[in-house]
């Protein structure tokens, strides 16, 4: 009888990840993108999946692993997951609801057709509010999930 090549009962991998990943609904989870030497945001894309340390997303304009890019990431609210994003206790309507960060590109996905599908890991937060608002957002949906 032939031995298989991996372990029958291995041992569970490690989480890597600091903090938990959200996936959020990418048509209601916008985002814009711009590039450090530019003031305008360019690029129009969505968030695929959010946390404290970073998302991970998608546009039409790959950009490579270490680039460093500016973030306006605007959460669905109360971060929407499972929920309409239209309505319910929590929605922050105002224009305050969009979080701003630099973020630098760690792995990118980036097919022959179509939109390349990155993740980027934050290095600061913008706006004073921005990572706490982040975190009470996440918190709720956390809430939300239990």
């Amino acid at each position: 009888m032939t031995q298989p090549a991996y372990p029958q009962n291995p041992l569970p991998l490690r989480e890597r990840r600091q903090h938990p990943r959200f996936s959020v609904p990418p048509m209601y989870s916008p985002i814009a993108v711009r590039t450090l030497d530019s003031d305008e945001f360019r690029f129009e894309g969505h968030a695929y999946d959010i946390s404290e340390g970073g998302l991970q997303f998608e546009l039409d304009r790959p950009f490579e692993p270490g680039t460093r890019l500016a973030f306006k990431i605007e959460l669905p609210g109360p971060m929407a997951f499972g929920r309409s994003p239209h309505v319910g206790p929590g929605r922050d309507m105002g224009p305050g609801r969009a979080i701003f960060a630099f973020a630098t590109v760690v792995w990118i996905e980036d097919p022959e057709f179509g939109p390349a599908r990155m993740a980027a890991v934050f290095n600061m937060f913008c706006r004073a509010g921005d990572k706490d608002r982040l975190k009470k957002a996440l918190a709720q949906t956390m809430a939300l999930a239990a």
